[in-house]
């Protein structure tokens, strides 16, 4: 899919010499969410792209089991959202979560008409028993799309961990894939919208009027900043899993469209809640993920020392469990054997069913020497998805005006405290779409950015343009006040943190990732979290300087080169990890996909915590590196163990 770098609505303008671009709507991120807004905006809008990275690399394009909606005559929204909400453990915002999930069937609808090859039922089996079997459904092959109409109707479905039904529509086992080819195709082929491959944001840009109006790029091809300017920005930068050492995310996944809201002026949401994916394969380095599919259609989970089918001991649902339960389950397990991985098993479901059923995980695995036919598959949780990130309304409002979030890097509340397995691409096509839907109400009630005021008339209120994004029950997280560094380096609560000597950006990159996975993992404790809290300030000292946060736009502090590129990136991401980190050790209870070793149980009412951004931050912020990069860990801990 690279080749959408030299398609003609690639190419630079020619007014491109100053290094300044125009466009009507600036989407930041190629992956689901970015694009189905741009295809469902009218064609009258230009509209830009951008991709950090070749348009094959966002997390849209790796999800394999597929994307849920009530499909099947006796299922409904009703239940697909109570499904949501017990996965959510009481975090779901339930306005959001019922908006998105009742849009269902019509979102699956569309991508139908954009062309994406989902697995369909053969005409002849269209009896629930019939569809239960699996032992017919064929695959729609691209000459059938050009004469036949697909409709949700035809869609084979599978079934997921927490689905109290099939609900899950599929294209193979890459749905991900398959979804994008279709949708960059036929992004590439309208004459409205441009696509930007390694482009990276790094900055949002605001008017007078704290409009959001464009963003600061930096261009990897030309390797020089981009200043563009629209009349309004969508973020769909994706998730952060890449600070974790074991991640189903690609690379580009750091969490910098989360820093850029929030430096903007945006609340950041519930960052504590990371989904582990219960099944990553666990050979070598591997980020492939085994679809949860395969437990969906009978895949079973063993320790691989005493044969023992642990999860039906653990869950009623057994393998079907929410995902933070089974991945909480494997990784006790793990933790007796020492192996480092348990098995999973679906040998015993007929080899030719798994071959066409799976064909992209048969194939990797065969290649890697496990036949998944007769060999067990030795997995283990990995990080893959981010119930937090941005607040914004259903419909992609975040709390600056001009600005909309969709994705992984929004927070809708329709995760909750956990996600419910194939809800996040539903998501991507619901909100994207309905982005589309209210960008044309906003463009209307503004001018455009180079009128004097921004408001059509002089009564008009902000109110009447853009509403933010509410929130019902929520705890503040309270951030540091700034003080003076120190190193303790026999600091007790540094015990076993492995600490930087050199200023090897890449060195600490690799350090945070282990330190992440080992202090933030599926388990947490007041200890580990004051150890990372801890580290991080020593990393930040380490690096010393400023950060590229408060960018004054009258003069060259925007220009960024490849050389101080990493070195921006890294800062922003060591950011973002202490907020994490803050938000799981203020909060003093497990649930979902936070597990606290040290308060293991519910609290009673359950809190989305929020951060706000600096401006309206009580406490300096670690968004203030001249200060905050100087906080002592025995600071920390006197500033946190008072709430």
């Amino acid at each position: 899919m690279s080749k959408a770098h030299t398609a003609a609505n690639t190419s630079t303008p020619a007014n491109d010499t100053l290094g300044i671009r125009h466009t009507d709507v600036l989407i930041i991120g190629a992956g689901l969410a970015g694009l189905s807004t741009a295809l469902a905006l009218p064609q009258t809008l230009h509209v830009t792209i951008l991709s950090k990275a070749a348009l094959d690399v966002c997390s849209s394009h790796y999800a394999q089991g597929g994307i849920a909606a009530s499909l099947d005559a006796k299922d409904c929204a009703a239940d697909h959202i109570a499904d949501t909400l017990i996965a959510g453990a009481g975090l779901c915002e339930a306005k959001n979560t019922t908006e998105i999930l009742s849009s269902g069937e019509q979102a699956v609808q569309w991508l139908c008409e954009q062309g994406v090859p989902f697995t369909r039922l053969p005409k002849q089996h269209a009896t629930a028993e019939k569809i239960a079997t699996l032992n017919g459904f064929q695959h729609l092959h691209e000459e059938d799309l050009e004469t036949a109409a697909l409709q949700t109707s035809d869609l084979h479905l599978t079934k997921e961990g927490g689905h109290g039904c099939r609900r899950v529509a599929h294209a193979d086992d890459a749905t991900g894939r398959h979804i994008m080819e279709a949708l960059v195709k036929k992004a590439q082929a309208a004459s409205n919208i441009t696509i930007l491959p390694y482009h990276e944001a790094f900055h949002l840009l605001k008017n007078t009027d704290n409009h959001c109006q464009g963003a600061y790029v930096f261009s990897h091809d030309n390797q020089r900043t981009l200043t563009f300017y629209s009349r309004a920005v969508v973020l769909a930068s994706g998730g952060l899993g890449q600070l974790f050492k074991r991640a189903s995310a690609p690379n580009v996944c750091v969490g910098d469209g989360v820093m850029m809201a929030w430096q903007a002026g945006c609340r950041l949401a519930n960052l504590e809640f990371i989904q582990f994916h219960p099944t990553g394969l666990a050979l070598g380095d591997s980020s492939f993920l085994i679809s949860e599919a395969l437990r969906g259609e009978g895949g079973r989970l063993y320790c691989p020392q005493t044969g023992k089918r642990f999860m039906l001991e653990v869950d009623t649902r057994a393998e079907l469990a929410p995902r933070d339960i089974v991945a909480r389950a494997i990784a006790e397990q793990i933790s007796i054997n020492g192996l480092g991985y348990v098995h999973l098993d679906v040998s015993h479901l007929p080899a030719a069913f798994l071959r066409a059923h799976f064909p992209q995980i048969y194939q990797t695995l065969l290649d890697l020497g496990v036949d998944i036919t007769t060999d067990p598959i030795p997995v283990a949780p990995t990080a893959h998805y981010s119930c937090g990130g941005v607040v914004t309304s259903a419909n992609g409002l975040t709390d600056v005006i001009g600005l909309y979030a969709a994705g992984e890097v929004a927070y809708t509340g329709l995760h909750g405290a956990n996600r419910l397995a194939s809800n996040s691409l539903l998501e991507c096509v619901v909100v994207g779409r309905l982005i589309a839907a209210d960008i044309p109400r906003y463009l209307h009630a503004t001018k455009k950015p180079d009128a004097t005021s921004i408001y059509i008339n002089s009564e008009q209120s902000i109110y009447d343009i853009w509403t933010p994004p509410m929130l019902a029950d929520y705890q503040r997280i309270t951030l540091p006040s700034p003080i003076e560094y120190q190193r303790h380096t026999n600091d007790h609560h540094n015990a076993n943190v492995p600490t930087s000597t050199n200023n090897d950006i890449a060195g600490i990159t690799t350090q945070l990732k282990a330190l992440m996975t080992s202090h933030l993992g599926i388990t947490r404790s007041a200890e580990q979290l004051e150890q990372a809290l801890g580290q991080i300030c020593q990393w930040q000292q380490q690096l010393g300087g400023r950060i590229f946060d408060h960018i004054d736009t009258k003069s060259q502090d925007h220009v960024i080169s490849y050389y101080t590129l990493p070195y921006v990136q890294l800062t922003r991401q060591l950011q973002l990890a202490a907020l994490i980190i803050q938000s799981a050790y203020q909060r003093h209870e497990s649930r979902g996909g936070h597990y606290r070793q040290d308060y293991p149980n519910l609290a009673s009412r359950p809190l989305t915590s929020v951060i706000e951004p600096p401006s309206l931050t009580a406490f300096a912020t670690i968004d203030d590196i001249d200060t905050t990069a100087h906080i002592t860990t025995a600071d920390v801990q006197k500033q946190l163990h008072h709430l």
